[in-house]
């Protein structure tokens, strides 16, 4: 059975100007109500950002094969899953076909004018999922089933503060190398690529979106390992193998 990515080429356009518009519309909202966020958070806390991206994924899920399985993007109950070193977590993106889990993704963005605040929270929070869901599945809390497609899918503005080069310092022993002289955008595609390498998630994305070419769904990545395209291409794929089991 050939993978069939299509809807990954019609929705992403889609996507980008929608994850543009819920932002500044929840902005727009909290500001009438007189109670703002600082800086741009009041478009990240309406938490909708990212459903068409979500919505994006499911569709791929569904058209390759795994059309009569509980494919979960809403609802708190629903994504939760058991950990290891916490009772449970919550994902964006769960899917469970016949009592096995087969995929849970992760959706994550971040939007200027400050980017140094979360990029090392981003950094933790998603090493510490892949542990903890990883460690999960070794120990059976998934019951008796194939590894499942664990996903990271992660929006950065493009832009010139994310395009500048960091200065940081570390005193006591010398930071990699690769990371001299290295922006935002490309710490970020750093880490990502490390997820994959490290075998801490099967799938990494790392998309760029420039708020002023919103419109036509314009999108740039930084390498072939992280790219989006990619990342549709390794669910449709895994989901392919475990529809023919």
């Amino acid at each position: 059975m050939k993978i069939d990515i299509s809807a990954y080429d019609e929705i992403i356009p889609k996507a980008i100007n929608y994850f543009w518009d819920a932002r500044a519309k929840a902005a727009a909202k909290q500001k009438k109500k007189g109670k703002s966020d600082q800086g741009n958070r009041a478009g990240v806390t309406s938490g909708k950002n990212m459903d068409v991206f979500v919505s994006m994924m499911r569709d791929i899920i569904i058209a390759n094969g795994l059309k009569n399985a509980d494919i979960h993007i809403d609802g708190r109950i629903n994504l939760t899953l058991p950990g290891y070193y916490r009772p449970t977590k919550n994902w964006d993106l769960l899917v469970v076909s016949r009592g096995k889990l087969i995929a849970a993704i992760e959706f994550k963005s971040q939007v200027g004018p400050s980017f140094g605040n979360n990029f090392n929270n981003r950094v933790e929070e998603a090493v510490g999922n892949a542990v903890d869901i990883n460690t999960a599945f070794r120990e059976g809390a998934f019951g008796e089933s194939s590894k499942p497609f664990v996903g990271y899918f992660f929006v950065l503005e493009d832009c010139e503060a994310s395009s500048r080069p960091v200065k940081f310092s570390s005193p006591h022993f010398p930071a990699i190398k690769e990371f001299n002289n290295t922006c935002y955008a490309q710490m970020y595609e750093i880490f990502c690529r490390r997820l994959i390498q490290e075998r801490w998630y099967d799938s990494a994305a790392l998309l760029l979106t420039d708020r002023t070419q919103k419109e036509d769904g314009h999108y740039r990545t930084l390498s072939r390992m992280t790219d989006p395209r990619r990342f549709a291409g390794a669910l449709a794929g895994k989901i392919v193998s475990l529809a023919l089991e």
